[in-house]
């Protein structure tokens, strides 16, 4: 699934090619495409037709694009597969378009959203009319991520040395951080030589302080070269392909020497998805008590 880097790619993109221009036209090609719009595809339609598209926003891995005037915002997840294409209007059909999106000026491209496997979806939804820069309603409950200007660092490593759980579900856990998914949080912990399954609230400040200076660190490199592509799914608005999976220190290198130690890497098996790690450099703390 796309995480920060990725989402945020495709925002630059969309800010740079959709915000200003106004919606003509609005075809639903596939009902699950929208099903998080309640109101069904027409509804969808009608909410988009002749509205201006404002800034390209991301809270996470959910980008919106507020409609001004309207208190309501486009709002979009990629899902697993999901693509936000600029494409010129007379470019065949890609197998899997699910929505097109035309406007109402002289340049010659549409915005596609392509999804494979239809996790992903758009949805007209209110946001706060009062502030142009207020994530929808439903996106409230998302906590801010590490690139974004007002994430509060200090409010997120107390909360952080709080938590009982293991470090790698609090990376994860969305109402605490948002945007770090499973690839960055593996290369964060072995940037910061942490154990995945290490206790978050046994970290010193300064060891949860160079966690989150890690995480901010793996993810702008990320988005320097576009993000991690591993197949063709995930790809820029333009359909270009990242680039930061040739530069991964954890993630996917089973069994290859560690690049600070030489140990060949680990994985396991780690709620339904896998964990990467060196076991000499990030050992697992012994058990308090």
């Amino acid at each position: 699934m796309p995480e920060l880097p990725e989402v945020e790619v495709v925002r630059r993109g969309l800010d740079q090619w959709v915000s200003g221009r106004t919606v003509s036209s609005v075809t639903v090609l596939h009902p699950r495409a929208v099903r998080r719009h309640t109101a069904g595809a027409e509804d969808f339609a009608a909410q988009l037709a002749g509205r201006t598209l404002g800034p390209a926003q991301r809270r996470g891995k959910y980008l919106w694009l507020p409609m001004p005037g309207t208190g309501s915002s486009l709002i979009g997840h990629l899902g697993m597969s999901g693509q936000l294409l600029i494409q010129p209007e007379a470019a065949p059909a890609e197998t899997h378009l699910r929505v097109r999106i035309r406007f109402a000026d002289s340049v010659d491209t549409e915005l596609r959203f392509v999804d494979q496997r239809t996790f992903g979806g758009l949805a007209v939804e209110d946001a706060d009319p009062s502030d142009p820069e207020a994530a929808p309603l439903s996106l409230a409950h998302i906590a801010r991520d590490p690139m974004d200007p007002r994430f509060d660092d200090n409010a997120f490593l107390a909360a952080l040395r709080r938590r009982s759980s293991g470090v790698k579900r609090a990376l994860l856990d969305q109402t605490l951080i948002s945007g770090v998914g499973n690839i960055y949080a593996d290369e964060a912990l072995w940037r910061a030589r942490l154990h995945y399954e290490r206790p978050a609230d046994t970290l010193s400040r300064a060891q949860a302080a160079l966690l989150l200076a890690s995480a901010r660190e793996v993810m702008g490199a990320a988005l320097a070269v576009g993000g991690t592509s591993f197949d063709s799914l995930y790809v820029n608005v333009n359909g270009e392909s990242g680039y930061f999976s040739r530069a991964l220190d954890a993630y996917g290198r089973e069994n290859e020497p560690c690049n600070r130690c030489a140990t060949p890497m680990r994985r396991a098996a780690w709620m339904n998805r896998s964990s990467y790690f060196c076991p000499r450099c990030q050992r697992l703390p012994r058990p308090r008590g």
